[in-house]
């Protein structure tokens, strides 16, 4: 079963997500922020990583980078109310969805994802 790590900041966002992963029939694993997913075993075993982009401490962004650095390729799908922050060359960016989005446009998104996966 393929582990989706949601990062985001806003439990009602995380408590929603998980739900609609679960019944999809993924693992969800759900995380407040960046440096709660960095610093747990998260990035190891993640299949497909959700993340929002602004959040307090450290970014989305800045979360993908670290993780890139620290040798993990997690196909990530950024969501965020504030589209057109990051460019569409961020490596290993499957998507970047507005909120709201349709959960559909997310599942079909973690599906790519999931074939793209190294």
């Amino acid at each position: 079963m393929a582990v989706i790590a949601v990062v985001d900041d806003d439990e009602s966002i995380r408590t929603a997500l998980e739900s609609l992963l679960r019944a999809s029939g993924y693992q969800a694993r759900t995380y407040s922020d960046a440096l709660e997913f960095l610093g747990s075993s998260g990035p190891a075993e993640a299949h497909c990583l959700i993340s929002d982009i602004q959040m307090p401490g450290m970014c989305g962004v800045e979360m993908h980078e670290k993780l890139i650095a620290m040798g993990f390729r997690i196909p990530t799908i950024f969501i965020t109310a504030y589209p057109g922050a990051i460019g569409p060359d961020t490596s290993g960016m499957v998507a970047c969805l507005p909120k709201p989005f349709e959960a559909d446009t997310l599942l079909n998104c973690i599906e790519i994802a999931l074939r793209e996966r190294p």
